[in-house]
């Protein structure tokens, strides 16, 4: 039987190719589905165990941790999160070489995108550290994860707005400016939420008022929410980028 040659067409060809709009927005669908599903199933089935506080004031909706730690939530939640980590990685060094070909002569903003990148990695490993140690298993790990997870988002997106205030003052391109401009709204929205979750959780554990812990969980909700739209911004970012498994090109010199 005759055998084709080891580099034939066929083989050659891309194995996967996916326009990275479609990878960004299925990368964010899966954090974002499993959190709908993990507070929807805590307020129909654990609404009373999820909403429980420690000084027992009424209390209607479930904190994000309370509603990712409890059986069939919390293998949803780690599910949904251990799907989307590799590609969010794969974003972080996609947005590094973006960065290092827009800024090749420029140290200053090179620095920012090696600040950029360390922070992006940091952001996603917190948030596996936070999801697969709940805070009914291992609290002060718990709490760790979700303090290197809420600072070094932060710190991501405000580095990243930095970047592409310089990108959008020397860009014709609308989609550059576009992302830019919702880039620092969603920044600015997503701060003034976690001011008032702060607020909201602090006067809960100093005053124990009925409502306030609802208050607190619902700013939670938007942090998370504003933070996945950030990422959501890449829409613009790689519109015409593909993302492509394929046989390397064959080097032609000899």
């Amino acid at each position: 039987m005759l055998q084709g040659p080891y580099g034939s067409l066929d083989r050659d060809r891309p194995l996967i190719r996916l326009p990275f709009t479609s990878f960004a927005v299925a990368t964010v669908l899966l954090p974002l589905t499993g959190l709908i599903a993990c507070l929807s199933l805590a307020l129909m089935y654990h609404f009373e165990d999820s909403t429980y506080t420690h000084c027992r004031v009424s209390n209607y909706l479930p904190s994000i941790s309370a509603a990712i730690s409890r059986v069939p939530e919390r293998y949803i939640w780690r599910c949904c999160i251990g799907l989307h980590s590799a590609p969010r990685y794969l974003l972080s060094a996609a947005y590094f070489n973006f960065y290092r070909g827009r800024f090749a002569s420029k140290l200053p903003e090179l620095l920012l995108s090696g600040l950029t990148l360390l922070c992006s990695l940091a952001e996603n490993t917190g948030l596996l550290l936070l999801t697969y140690v709940s805070s009914n298993e291992t609290y002060s790990v718990h709490k760790n994860g979700f303090i290197v997870f809420m600072a070094s988002s932060l710190l991501h997106m405000l580095s990243t707005c930095k970047l592409w205030h310089v990108i959008k003052r020397h860009s014709v391109n609308p989609e550059e400016v576009t992302s830019y401009r919702w880039k620092l709204r969603l920044f600015l929205f997503n701060v003034s939420c976690c001011l008032a979750a702060a607020y909201f959780f602090r006067r809960h554990n100093n005053f124990c008022e009925t409502g306030i812990y609802t208050l607190f969980a619902f700013f939670e909700y938007l942090v998370v929410f504003s933070n996945m739209a950030f990422h959501m911004t890449a829409f613009w970012d790689f519109g015409t980028k593909e993302v492509m498994v394929a046989t390397p090109p064959e080097d032609k010199r000899y």
